[in-house]
């Protein structure tokens, strides 16, 4: 019994910094490249190709493979949209929010709400 105790206490413990690091705000380092502006607001798109082992993973499009991620803060948001697995140039949706930096200059955002918003979106000067 005290055996079982001790690996209870032992696993909380282990827990605990997770639990105290998933509280914490999401801190972003700062964008490569410009910012853009949607909708009239400022929006910040970071890129990771995330955690993904395997380089051969097929659907590898300009230099992203299923697996990367864009993180937007947008309005006083911040989205994390992995990557979709469509062929063609990347694109990104969690479901609700799609984002599509085709063209660099003037991405595509758009939500989903019953209908489709489309934000337009261009890169800042």
């Amino acid at each position: 019994m005290a055996a079982l105790l001790s690996l209870i206490t032992a696993l909380l413990l282990g827990l605990t910094p997770l639990a105290a690091q998933a509280a914490m705000p999401l801190a972003l380092p700062a964008l490569e490249g410009a910012p853009y502006r949607c909708d009239g607001e400022p929006l910040v798109a970071l890129y990771d190709n995330g955690a993904v082992d395997a380089a051969d993973i097929p659907n590898t499009s300009a230099g992203t493979v299923p697996g990367a991620v864009v993180v937007l803060q947008w309005r006083d948001q911040t989205l994390a949209l992995p990557r979709t697995n469509n062929a063609g140039p990347p694109s990104y949706t969690d479901g609700r929010w799609w984002w599509s930096p085709a063209d660099p200059d003037h991405p595509q955002f758009k939500q989903r709400r019953g209908a489709i918003v489309s934000y337009a979106c261009e890169r800042e000067p």
